[in-house]
């Protein structure tokens, strides 16, 4: 139970998230299956987009960081007014002379290009931005990832929920149907009033139970909802029991040297960004080699004392040429920059390996709950069949006066609590198994992880109208 009130608190924050829908909406549920509300929340998620987003302007920043090996064209043109002229004075004799240089109006104008022939740097940068791209990817896939696991656990928190719900009223049916033996023996004169006033009690108590479940059930739902992306007001349920997930139940041994990390997307995103670091280190050093540069302009002047473009006369030139530049001294900037990057680079291994470390533990901890709710499964499926048939023998014992009401109750919650340890084992089990798979990178929209429950019939497969999404408000 308390698990399942955890959820419920996650599932109250993330109702303000999702719009709420005033529109009127069908009455019909609709059983979704796990794959479906996976390919649901994918389809709909923010995070998701905002991943794939990021994808693409990276590709954009990929193909911007190429263009630098092309040519750079540029057209320029400028006009000069000149307001007061150069004047140069000239002395001839006892004479001096002053002459005015220059004309009123002058106009250029003309296309210049420029390509990088040899330029260590620029090459080093664009395999940066190559790795970028991948950064990217990865991230993306750790979005899709979380957002599964999130989907996964809180489908079987609905599924845990519906079962606990079964289970309370069964329990409130049991004890109905004693309480109307029990006041018909009283009636008849065959039992004393306390023994009616106890399977009145006691089913009076086992009512609340069932309200609860029920609230539980539909607080679990709109968490389910929430995390799907659809609107709040759409009738679903979820299709099948934690029962047809026990098919998936079996021992899983892995010593802490022998946890396969490869797939996890976290250590994933530093081996890249390690490599990325690497690069930069490469492109920092390579700002001591020296760059070589080809240059080339055509342009056309003019120059007139009026303003009557067409009587201009224009005189083009071209120049072409090669720019060789080495680096001397950048006041130890280029030193600085190769320290820093080494220092990044430490630091990232270092945070790599306590990474590491706490996937590992994470794991270790996965797999004992594993084993933990495994071996709370056979012992609870054990108890579950011994404390049925001891319910059966004391309500037919009652029957014929062999046995007290105070016997039937205590077999009734010893049912009672043996049928909820089961469901909650079966469910302490699936849901470290899915955080086991977030740790390891497993991709679970390939694996083999539908049983009895999924197989659902053609008229009962998930129909997701427009209107029940969300998306127009």
């Amino acid at each position: 139970m308390r698990k399942i009130l955890k959820f419920i608190g996650l599932g109250v924050a993330a109702l303000c998230c999702v719009p709420l829908s005033v529109s009127a909406q069908g009455t019909d549920t609709i059983a979704i299956t796990l794959k479906d509300a996976w390919d649901i929340a994918l389809s709909k998620s923010l995070t998701v987009m905002v991943a794939d987003k990021e994808i693409e302007k990276t590709g954009y920043e990929k193909k911007g960081a190429y263009a630098s090996l092309f040519p750079n064209v540029n057209f320029s043109g400028s006009y000069q007014r000149t307001i007061k002229k150069q004047t140069m004075v000239m002395k001839m004799g006892e004479t001096t002379q002053r002459i005015s240089m220059g004309t009123d109006n002058n106009i250029s104008g003309g296309f210049s290009a420029s390509m990088p022939l040899v330029n260590v740097a620029l090459w080093r940068s664009l395999d940066i931005s190559g790795r970028s791209v991948d950064l990217a990817v990865e991230k993306a896939r750790q979005s899709r990832q979380d957002l599964i696991n999130q989907v996964e656990q809180a489908f079987y928190t609905c599924l845990l929920a519906s079962d606990l719900c079964d289970v309370y009223k069964e329990n409130y049916s049991n004890a109905e149907e004693n309480y109307r033996q029990t006041k018909a023996k009283f009636e008849s004169g065959r039992v004393a009033k306390y023994d009616m006033i106890r399977a009145e009690v006691n089913m009076q108590n086992a009512e609340p139970n069932v309200y609860d479940s029920q609230n539980n059930l539909m607080l679990a739902l709109w968490q389910l909802k929430a995390l799907m992306g659809i609107n709040l007001n759409t009738n679903i349920k979820c299709a099948g029991s934690l029962s047809d997930y026990t098919y998936q139940m079996q021992q899983i041994i892995m010593a802490a040297d022998t946890i396969d990390l490869s797939e996890n997307s976290t250590l994933k995103q530093l081996d890249i960004q390690e490599d990325i670091l690497q690069k930069t280190y490469k492109m920092q050093v390579a700002q001591y080699y020296p760059t070589l540069a080809a240059t080339a302009q055509y342009n056309w002047i003019s120059m007139s004392n009026d303003l009557k473009i067409f009587h201009y006369t224009w005189n083009p030139y071209s120049v072409a040429a090669l720019s060789l530049q080495i680096p001397i001294f950048s006041g130890l900037q280029r030193l600085n920059n190769v320290r820093q990057v080494k220092v990044q680079q430490e630091q990232l291994s270092l945070q790599k390996e306590n990474a590491r470390r706490g996937l590992v533990v994470a794991a270790k901890q996965s797999l004992s709950s594993l084993e933990t709710a495994l071996k709370q499964y056979k012992a609870a499926k054990a108890t579950v069949e011994g404390a049925q048939t001891g319910y059966d023998i004391a309500k037919k014992m009652y029957e014929v006066g062999r046995a007290t009401i105070l016997e039937v109750n205590d077999a009734q919650l010893a049912l009672l609590q043996s049928k909820l340890n089961l469901n909650q084992s079966i469910h302490s089990y699936l849901t470290a198994k899915s955080s086991l798979d977030l740790v390891l990178g497993v991709d679970r929209t390939e694996k083999e992880l539908f049983g009895k429950g999924e197989q659902m019939q053609p008229e009962r497969q998930l129909v997701i109208k427009k209107e029940d999404t969300g998306a127009e408000n």
